[in-house]
């Protein structure tokens, strides 16, 4: 499998704020995206997943290839962790949820509701939701935030792993992963402001 960003134009608030993105990421490898706050990671990264139209360009597989896992963990509090888990593979197909407690470190707290776990706890299920999605593209905005050392190693070696299966991932993050792959320096793919465009304009849309 491989994805394709052809010519890729993402809009924020009405607003171009990357153009004229191109890249192609192979199975078995990651592609990190890098580039200042505001300059449009996860506005990209919500386009690649299909939650928002591109201004031009195309990407190759459609959404329907792609798990996407954001600032947000998406975890229901009222429910335990195995609950979580076993709600998301439900939607997706998938049976068996013990890969994703046991590579997020998640056994001992199956039974405990997410709304008892500590932040980082709750990154750490959240993230879990990738291994039962069965996508073979996973999508990661800064996925490190509340991880402790220890669980950034286990999310680097979930990812190692998916890419070791033929999958492959992008992530925007600033840390360093060791992951095998390529960093895509997304500042030469700002688009130009219109003319009447208030320097500010990005703070309003972070």
């Amino acid at each position: 499998m491989e994805l394709i960003v052809s010519d890729l134009a993402v809009v924020r608030g009405g607003m171009r704020v990357l153009e004229g993105v191109n890249f192609r990421v192979s199975s078995g490898t990651a592609l990190v995206l890098r580039g200042p706050n505001g300059i449009g990671k996860t506005t990209l990264l919500r386009t690649l997943a299909g939650l928002q139209l591109a201004d031009e360009g195309a990407v190759a597989p459609g959404p329907e290839a792609m798990a996407y896992a954001s600032h947000a963990d998406g975890n229901k509090g009222t429910l335990s962790v195995s609950e979580n888990l076993e709600f998301w593979a439900s939607l997706h197909g998938v049976d068996d949820i013990s890969v994703a407690l046991r590579e997020f470190n998640m056994e001992a707290l199956e039974a405990r509701p997410a709304g008892s776990l500590s932040a980082g706890q709750k990154r750490r299920l959240g993230l879990a939701r990738m291994a039962v999605t069965g996508r073979r593209i996973w999508l990661f905005d800064e996925p490190t935030v509340s991880l402790d050392v220890d669980s950034v190693a286990l999310f680097a070696d979930a990812v190692r792993r998916h890419l070791g299966q033929g999958g492959l991932a992008v992530i925007a993050t600033h840390i360093d992963l060791g992951l095998e792959g390529e960093v895509l320096q997304l500042g030469p793919f700002k688009a130009e402001a219109p003319e009447d465009h208030h320097e500010d304009f990005h703070e309003a849309f972070l």
